[in-house]
């Protein structure tokens, strides 16, 4: 069966309802593998060094090479669901990704290593956007609530279950596999997702035909590579002053971006960016707040790390094994905040999650200078607790805000950009890291002095993240006090309205 964009939702018969909630299980377990791929890399780097013989630049391209291809090739895997078919779309991607997994854990040496990683942030690319865009073609506006509740659920759990699941893997060494593992493992549940989605995803695309457009694929691609690429390797290049040219020129490259688009839609209504989008208060919000949130997620779960790892000396698996208290608040408040809190205190509740999250950092903070070096991970309970729901607080209604007012046929593109933001984010976040983390650490440090030099280093950098979540506090003013589908869901509800999937 087929659907154009018209509204769906459920239907007299069980089963298509049962088959509804088995995509939504399959397009998240998607989500989940793209997550956990993000991080689960950094803990197994050490492995990597040792068995593969990898460089530092090769190792640098391991973990930048993934976010590279991923976020560059988003907003055109998000547009090929609109034109393709969503399901479609995402089956080629989640099937390139599982064949990506096999040659990342089958690679022969490091080069094959990186370019396989590059192979799976692309097909990750395809995958991902069509996830939110499945998602908002599926199910009726008076269900999305819930449904994104899911998935923020998902996002906070596969943003700290990568470093404790690669902790484990590595730790484990199955069949001596060592570092290969963290890939190995995404085949069995790939080659699931590709039977069970050829199975269970109703195909969804824009009713009218699209063009893909080229040009545009280019322009966003070559301006995503010139931000992006100075940033992942300024620091280790020294940030050198072609970085800066190319920073800077990639501005130039987007705003002709945005030049070739507004004509392009005007010519045959087919552009790769659907600018119109922009126009819709609570869409050009969201994407402003997504972005500096993924800054100050960059910073944090970067320098947390470090500081857990080579300041405090932990091992990987305590490492990761610290962050569950933070997960487990992430899913439980993210729940909480789409499905009861949202539909009645509307954008306060986010508001509420940059504070309580501020609040969190700045108790994590004081924390690590009181304890000093002998901290534990039970007294970073409290404050990584305290964070974690402020950002389930956010993160899920957030998705729910942008998306809320997008018409349908423009799902596609509206989530390839909010993915896209985010990565933008996250980058601009890890490079801002070279200031507000190393800027203070001197590069000359004895073993007894790196303790100390990381520890004072981490306060500085969480300062920087609490006064971005100020930022965003601020930014939220222009969200909509109520996201629409929340008045839309209650009015088909006391009407007793029952939308049907065609």
């Amino acid at each position: 069966m087929t659907s154009t964009d018209t509204t769906p939702g459920s239907t007299g018969g069980g089963g298509t309802d049962r088959r509804r909630w088995f995509a939504l299980a399959i397009v998240m377990t998607a989500a989940f593998m793209d997550l956990v791929d993000v991080t689960i890399v950094n803990v197994a780097i050490p492995s990597i060094q040792r068995e593969a013989g990898a460089s530092f630049s090769e190792i640098q391209w391991i973990t930048a090479g993934y976010a590279l291809a991923f976020a560059a090739g988003l907003i055109t895997g998000g547009r090929l669901g609109d034109i393709h078919g969503r399901k479609r779309i995402f089956l080629v991607g989640i099937g390139g990704f599982t064949v990506a997994s096999a040659l990342c854990g089958l690679a022969v040496n490091p080069e094959m290593l990186v370019a396989s990683r590059f192979l799976q942030g692309g097909m990750a690319a395809l995958m991902v956007p069509q996830v939110l865009s499945i998602v908002h073609a599926t199910f009726p506006a008076h269900e999305r609530g819930k449904v994104f509740g899911l998935f923020g659920a998902v996002v906070g759990l596969g943003a700290v279950s990568g470093p404790v699941l690669g902790a484990l893997l590595t730790e484990w060494n199955l069949f001596g596999w060592e570092w290969r593992s963290i890939f190995l493992i995404n085949l069995p549940v790939g080659v699931a997702g590709l039977i069970l989605g050829s199975r269970f995803i109703t195909e969804s695309k824009a009713p009218k035909a699209l063009k893909l457009d080229l040009v545009g694929v280019a322009l966003v691609t070559l301006g995503l590579l010139m931000l992006l690429y100075p940033l992942i390797r300024g620091r280790e290049l020294d940030w050198p002053l072609w970085g800066y040219v190319s920073m800077a020129g990639s501005l130039v490259v987007l705003a002709a971006l945005v030049v070739f688009e507004r004509r392009k839609s005007a010519r045959d209504g087919s552009p790769l960016v659907e600018l119109s989008l922009f126009r819709v208060k609570s869409f050009a919000a969201g994407i402003a707040v997504q972005t500096v949130f993924g800054v100050a997620l960059g910073i944090f779960f970067l320098v947390w790390t470090l500081y857990m790892q080579f300041g405090l000396g932990w091992t990987p698996l305590k490492a990761g094994l610290t962050g569950v208290p933070f997960s487990i608040a992430v899913s439980v408040a993210a729940g909480m905040s789409v499905q009861k809190l949202v539909p009645r205190f509307g954008r306060k509740v986010l508001q509420a999650g940059a504070l309580v999250m501020a609040a969190g950092v700045l108790l994590y903070i004081w924390e690590s200078g009181h304890y000093g070096l002998a901290i534990t991970p039970w007294q970073m309970a409290l404050p990584l607790v305290v964070m974690g729901v402020g950002m389930g607080l956010i993160v899920a209604p957030l998705t729910d805000a942008i998306l809320s007012e997008v018409p349908r046929e423009h799902s596609g593109s509206a989530s390839g950009l909010i993915n896209t933001v985010q990565q933008m984010g996250n980058a601009l976040g890890l490079g801002l890291v070279s200031v507000v983390f190393f800027g203070s650490i001197s590069d000359h440090l004895s073993r007894d002095q790196m303790g100390p030099a990381f520890a004072d280093a981490f306060q500085n950098a969480l300062g920087w993240v609490a006064a971005v979540l100020a930022a965003i506090f601020l930014l939220m003013f222009a969200l909509p006090k109520r996201p629409a589908q929340h008045v839309e869901g209650e009015a088909l509800a006391a009407e007793g309205k029952e939308a049907v999937l065609v």
